[in-house]
């Protein structure tokens, strides 16, 4: 999978990009998520949480295409 997404153009640093960005909008989510009414909180709470879990595998995937590179 690595190779194949180094073949098609995918670099290190747009993983590693992407893996910041997921941090940024995981706490957007979050503070977004302690505007909204009681009813939907938890639902807007769970999806920052999902986001937030982006960042270490984008990252992972980054350096072993760094690796690659």
């Amino acid at each position: 999978m690595i190779a194949q997404l180094h073949r098609i153009g995918v670099r290190s640093a747009y993983l590693q990009a992407a893996s910041m960005g997921s941090v940024a909008l995981c706490i957007g989510l979050w503070i977004r998520a302690k505007t909204v009414d009681q009813e939907e909180r938890g639902n807007a709470e769970r999806r920052a949480l999902f986001v937030g879990l982006w960042p270490p595998t984008l990252w992972l995937i980054g350096d072993t295409l760094r690796e690659l590179e």
